[in-house]
This record gives C-alpha cells, sequence and structure tokens, in this order.
C-alpha cells in the first residue's frame, strides 16, 4: 500500500526540511525535469530516480521501482503518474498537487506556442533533422532506464520477480502480446504471491 508522507523530508545535512520548502523543492524539481526532457515519459524516470533518490533521499531504491510500476500500470501519462505518486508519497495531497504542476506546466506551455506556428514548424528542415537526432539520444536513455530497473530486480536476488521480468520482455519482443495482457498477469502473479507469503507466515506463526 501506498504510503503517505511517510519520513519528512530532510536536508542535506539531515536536518528535517520546512513544508514550505519541500513543496518548494518538489514543484520546481518537477519543473525543471520536465521542461528540459524530451522523448516522453520513459525518459523522465531515472532523471526523478537521480533527484529523488540519488540526489534528495526522499525515497530509496525499492520503493522507486514499486513507485515506477504503479505509474505504469496506472491509466494516463507515465510522467504524470509519477510525479502524482511521488509528491503524494514525500508530502501528502498538497505535494502531489505541486509536482502535478510542475509536470504538466512546461508541455502546456511550450505546445501551446508551437501550435500558433505548428505548419511552419512542421515543415522546417532543421527542424525535422533536429528531432530525428534527438530520437538517437532519446533512446539511448530508454536503455538505461531498461538496464537500471533490471539492475534493482537482480539485486533482490529473488527469482520470481527475475523469472517474472524475463518473461514478459520475451511475451512483448518477441510474441508482440498486448502491453496491457501482460501488465494484468504481472500484477496477478504478485498478487498471488503475496498471498501465499501471508498464508504461509500465518501457518508459521
Amino acid at each position: 500500500m501506498l504510503k503517505r508522507g511517510v519520513g519528512s523530508p530532510r536536508t542535506r545535512k539531515g536536518e528535517p526540511m520546512q513544508k514550505k520548502n519541500c513543496y518548494l523543492t518538489l514543484f520546481l524539481s518537477t519543473l525543471k525535469l520536465s521542461a528540459f526532457t524530451f522523448g516522453g515519459g520513459y525518459v523522465i524516470v531515472p532523471l526523478m530516480r537521480r533527484r529523488f533518490v540519488e540526489g534528495l533521499h526522499w525515497i530509496d531504491e525499492n520503493e522507486m521501482i514499486d513507485l515506477i510500476a504503479i505509474a505504469q500500470s496506472s491509466p494516463g501519462p507515465i510522467a504524470v503518474n509519477a510525479s502524482i505518486i511521488i509528491g503524494y508519497r514525500v508530502a501528502g495531497v498538497l505535494g502531489a498537487l505541486c509536482t502535478i504542476l510542475g509536470t504538466v506546466l512546461p508541455p502546456l506551455v511550450i505546445l501551446s506556442l508551437i501550435s500558433l506556428v505548428y505548419a511552419a514548424f512542421r515543415d522546417n528542415a532543421i527542424v525535422n533533422v533536429v528531432m530525428g537526432c534527438m530520437q538517437a539520444g532519446v533512446a539511448a536513455v530508454i536503455c538505461d532506464v531498461v538496464i537500471s530497473m533490471a539492475q534493482g530486480i537482480l539485486k533482490l536476488k529473488k527469482a520470481l520477480p527475475i523469472i517474472v521480468m524475463v518473461l514478459a520482455f520475451v511475451g512483448q519482443a518477441v510474441f508482440h502480446l498486448n502491453v496491457i495482457l501482460i501488465i494484468v498477469l504481472c500484477g496477478l502473479i504478485g498478487a498471488i504471491n503475496t498471498l501465499q507469503m501471508r498464508k504461509k507466515g500465518g501457518q508459521d506463526a
């Protein structure tokens, strides 16, 4: 279960951070990530991880993987879903409002401006070349996401998550199964495994 605001955010010196500063940090962090990130939600995920896990130390590595899984399996863009979950996890409802505002504001402004000159922007040869070159960088960042998340799964040293990860990859890459079907099956496997562990724990007690 996703817990709200467990453990107050702290400064780099280990001192508790004031709520006002926490909200501002959440807003500015997601604003900067959203404004300077190209390539969709999968690109912003490793940058969120670097900011909130490695930089601010507000969320640990394993929990970040869980939050990304929830964001991926929920309806809507993964970048917005992830920002909402992270904001709520760190500072509750107000934190979620800060992160979602910071995430949606840059693309809203940029796309509104582009729509005014869309025809010229679309037919510009220089813009087309730039966007084509950026696709290579986006692919590299997405590969980094896959490797980072896979390493987190492997560090758990549990057979079931590793088997599920491999089967999910084969199912999509080889057999081209629907992503929704894969997510639902993975969720069912996780739920069944959790119920069995709880039942076993109750019997041992």
